[in-house]
């Protein structure tokens, strides 16, 4: 569509300053995997039932298909990609490797992000306390029970430091 005029966008990405000229209508979804390159917030449904493009937006998760680029303006995003350090996986993510939580792994990222942000707010959940924070997040591979053991062991990881 030519003749809109483009906005631009700047938003620390995975503690990185990122900034692109976008259209007002782009999905967050879409500046990051097609603006940054960030392939790893997946497209799933387009009507936020499955989380799969849930990141974290100022701590808090959203899921970045219901949000335009520009609403995250001056914000800080985290992204799977931004999980890791210097190489080494996150204990979120090493706990799901473990415990085998991913299957096709097509809603690992979201499932992910909406763990670190869970164990962030608190460190010792119940299995009540998971299910609802993973509730806005669809698995069709799991059966769950993997991923409720892997946010478990996260858990007892994340305290140990």
């Amino acid at each position: 569509m030519s003749g809109v005029e483009k906005v631009s966008v700047r938003i620390r990405v995975n503690s990185e300053p990122r900034e692109a000229l976008v259209e007002p209508r782009t999905l967050l979804v879409e500046f990051l995997r097609e603006n940054l390159n960030l392939t790893g917030t997946h497209i799933g449904c387009d009507t936020t039932y499955c989380g799969a493009c849930t990141v974290l937006l100022n701590g808090r998760t959203v899921k970045s298909c219901t949000l335009f680029a520009p609403m995250a303006d001056g914000g800080e995003i985290t992204t799977v990609e931004g999980l890791s350090t210097n190489g080494a996986l996150h204990p979120v993510q090493h706990a799901f490797a473990e415990c085998h939580g991913l299957q096709c792994g097509y809603c690992t990222p979201g499932l992910l992000l909406s763990t670190v942000h869970l164990l962030n707010k608190n460190a010792k959940p119940t299995d009540k306390q998971i299910r609802k924070a993973i509730a806005g997040n669809t698995c069709r591979c799991t059966g769950y029970q993997n991923i409720l053991k892997a946010i478990r062991m996260a858990s007892d990881e994340m305290g140990k430091h």
